[in-house]
């Protein structure tokens, strides 16, 4: 990549990160403060209705509670309740590991300990290179069943005589449709249900969740009420297909990016021996390896970076143009990795594989 494109990337990024700023200040700072000014409304009326506390002493117990509920502490059980409910049993373990190596980090659950922060350093180094690993090859099988799928439906269109280009376009919006059906609305309806959740609260933490932001304000059984020890194993599946769908899409794009910045580079290449050379051009013809141009002698002007290969015996003057240039007097400019003189065949000579009859 270029330093200007770069920088210009950079800028616009700036700009998207300074826009969002404005935004989610001016969306969450007056619900921030009509928050704070509740609990000092709440605190002076406790401290009212009960004088033989002070306020220090008030200021000391929300403190304390504020840490308990930070370590993981449930404020609906007490101790005297048997409750057996814990953010450490093997189901939500299970989901707190998977969070390590997907690198959501949803932060509703911390570790507390030097010991179990010391592990979770190796952990995350082991074990986010191996989901990695494991999410390109699900990624991989998963876009190929899906294709494989919609391929079926694109003959059925060929078989109508729909046009190609068009097949191709419905067949990209049939796959990101299907991805979005099973891996974005399903899910929704079944969190809307399982932790009665507004629709979109579920659609909150859903893309929250497979672009790995994970805030942590809304995490799938974490209420005391989710007692199934299977639930958050199976959350942590959803996330393995869901990350691996994104995943797919994300390389498909990629490719297409590619092709598309391939073409623009031969086209832009075409441009500029057009401008620069005195010679008109014979053929421009683009296919699969890279745009590949016959032109006619003289040399390549010198601010196309490009190595003088024409023939210094040309017999062509500038402004001179035949109908089928002579073999001796042509260049094969191929755009791709370089630039490709054509050798004249001699006796005994065989013909060069890659250039044309």
């Amino acid at each position: 990549m270029r330093s200007t494109t770069l920088l210009a990337l950079l800028a616009l990024v700036l700009l998207y990160l300074v826009s969002g700023a404005l935004v989610f200040r001016a969306l969450e700072q007056p619900h921030e403060q009509q928050a704070q000014r509740e609990l000092g409304e709440v605190r002076e009326k406790f401290l009212r209705a009960h004088p033989c506390v002070s306020d220090q002493e008030l200021g000391l117990l929300i403190k304390e509670v504020a840490d308990a509920l930070g370590g993981g502490a449930d404020p609906e059980t007490n101790s005297t309740s048997n409750s057996s409910h814990s953010a450490w049993d093997l189901g939500s373990a299970f989901f707190f590991s998977g969070t390590i190596i997907t690198t959501i980090g949803y932060g509703n659950v911390a570790l507390h300990t030097d010991a179990g922060r010391l592990f979770c350093i190796f952990y995350a180094l082991v074990g986010i290179p191996l989901f990695g690993i494991l999410l390109a090859g699900v990624g991989d099988r998963l876009g190929s069943s899906l294709r494989r799928g919609i391929g079926h439906i694109e003959a059925i269109f060929l078989k109508w005589h729909v046009p190609p280009e068009l097949v191709r376009v419905l067949s990209a919006m049939l796959f990101l449709l299907i991805g979005c059906l099973l891996f974005v609305l399903t899910p929704t309806f079944v969190f809307c249900y399982m932790e009665d959740w507004s629709k979109l609260e579920a659609i909150y933490f859903v893309i929250v969740t497979l672009t790995t932001v994970g805030f942590g304000d809304y995490v799938a059984g974490a209420d005391p009420r989710q007692d199934s020890p299977a639930y958050q194993p199976l959350v942590w599946f959803w996330i393995l297909l869901g990350l691996a769908y994104f995943a797919s899409v994300l390389t498909t794009i990629g490719n297409w990016l590619r092709v598309v910045s391939r073409r623009t580079r031969a086209e832009v290449g075409c441009g500029l021996l057009r401008q620069g050379l005195s010679e008109p051009l014979c053929v421009c013809l683009a296919g699969n390896r890279g745009v590949c141009l016959w032109v006619t002698s003289p040399p390549l002007p010198s601010w196309l970076g490009l190595p003088d290969l024409a023939n210094k015996n040309a017999e062509s003057q500038p402004g001179q143009h035949s109908e089928t240039p002579p073999l001796e007097n042509t260049q094969k400019l191929a755009l791709r990795g370089g630039v490709k003189p054509v050798r004249p065949r001699g006796p005994g000579r065989p013909r060069d594989k890659d250039v044309p009859v």
